[in-house]
């Protein structure tokens, strides 16, 4: 397999199952219960929520291609752009914290604008909470392998 594409995949698979471990522990710490559904809401980005809750474990899966889908796709985008933008050689840790955050806009004020869940409202505090945890779970990761992949310390 080729170097690249491993190392996108592996990056990929790492931040994908981290954020959504992080955001089924986000969601039972608020609610106390297990969110059981939390696929099929994904799903309903796609197919509206009611046909998302009711479509059972297809839509689920569904769900868990989406967001696995988001996730390599911010990945691969990051790999791709690194040696095209000098500045990003900067700081990986700094770097992959301001990367999070522009994952996050990116994520919540257009891709979900565009699908039938709509946007959060914005709220800096909630948003800077969900910013440091992807940072830290997302972003840094990337950077970090993006860094490692291309040699730059």
């Amino acid at each position: 397999m080729n170097k690249f594409f491993k190392t996108v995949l592996l990056t990929g698979l790492f931040v994908g199952t981290t954020d959504i471990l992080s955001a089924f522990i986000t969601a039972y710490i608020g609610s106390g219960k297990f969110p059981g559904k939390m696929f099929n809401y994904i799903a309903g980005g796609g197919l509206g929520i009611p046909a998302a809750i009711k479509g059972g474990t297809a839509a689920a899966f569904l769900g868990l291609f989406f967001h696995y889908f988001i996730a390599f796709s911010f990945t691969l985008f990051f790999f791709l752009v690194f040696p095209k933008l000098k500045f990003l050689a900067f700081n990986k840790y700094l770097v992959g914290m301001l990367y999070a955050v522009f994952v996050s806009m990116v994520v919540d004020q257009v891709i979900l604008r565009l699908t039938p869940l709509g946007a959060f409202p914005f709220s800096l505090a909630d948003y800077f909470i969900s910013w440091v945890i992807l940072g830290i779970l997302f972003g840094v990761p990337i950077a970090y392998n993006t860094y490692k992949y291309y040699g730059v310390e």
